[in-house]
């Protein structure tokens, strides 16, 4: 991209803060603003920085990098962390990704391009659907949605998984009617049982697609792509 992504870093440990900002200062996506070794130190000058985006460890004592998202408004957060249980907690605050230490250049750049891609996009109206789950009615956040499948207990209801990690069952609904409701340009079908949103894609080949999100194991969704439907999920991907 023409314009770097202006980032500010925080971590409560030098060394670790030194590899972060040196990785960083190494692409040539990123322009490192400042590094802070405190919270309370980073929370006392952002408002005057000028910087799209804050890497961050959780992990920290006093104040974590949780409570400084929570903080920081209107900003994109990447979180490091040693700890894999944070996931929920991190997606829960819009997180842009969530990168395990020791934090290898070639997984952070992943990240970041992730920063780039939401940067280029012009804000979008979120669309909200209503639908019939095991819990009742619910107003789905159509921008919150990762995928959707068939369940396996009883395949007229389909699971949808959410952003945050989360998954709601949706009661007696085919695809065809979902996809009906969900924005067309963000939804597509990739074969029998899941649909995927495409922004979650994150690499693909002729017959499975891996998604940018993990299970708790830190391993990536992954779904094969079916001969009758890879032709549309190509074009889609290409536009």
């Amino acid at each position: 991209m023409n314009t770097k992504i202006k980032c500010l870093l925080l971590d409560d440990e030098l060394p670790g803060l030194a590899f972060l900002k040196m990785i960083c200062e190494q692409m040539d996506e990123l322009e490192v603003v400042k590094a802070f070794n405190s919270p309370d130190a980073l929370l006392n000058e952002w408002q005057s920085l000028d910087f799209d985006l804050l890497i961050t460890d959780i992990e920290m004592p006093g104040m974590n990098g949780l409570q400084v998202a929570d903080a920081i408004k209107g900003k994109a957060i990447i979180f490091t962390t040693a700890y894999k249980n944070f996931a929920v907690d991190a997606f829960d605050r819009d997180a842009v990704d969530y990168v395990v230490k020791p934090v290898k250049q070639e997984r952070l750049l992943q990240a970041v391009q992730k920063v780039a891609a939401r940067m280029a996009k012009p804000a979008e109206v979120t669309k909200q659907i209503q639908l019939n789950t095991d819990k009742g009615k619910a107003l789905i956040n159509t921008g919150k949605i990762f995928c959707m499948v068939t369940s396996t207990i009883d395949s007229r209801d389909k699971i949808l998984f959410l952003n945050d990690g989360s998954k709601t069952i949706v009661k007696n609904i085919s695809f065809e009617k979902l996809l009906e409701m969900l924005p067309a340009a963000e939804f597509c079908r990739i074969n029998k049982k899941a649909v995927i949103a495409l922004r979650h894609v994150q690499f693909f080949s002729h017959d499975e697609i891996v998604a940018d999100m993990v299970y708790p194991d830190g391993k990536n969704f992954t779904f094969p792509l079916s001969e009758i439907y890879r032709n549309d999920f190509m074009k889609r991907v290409k536009n």
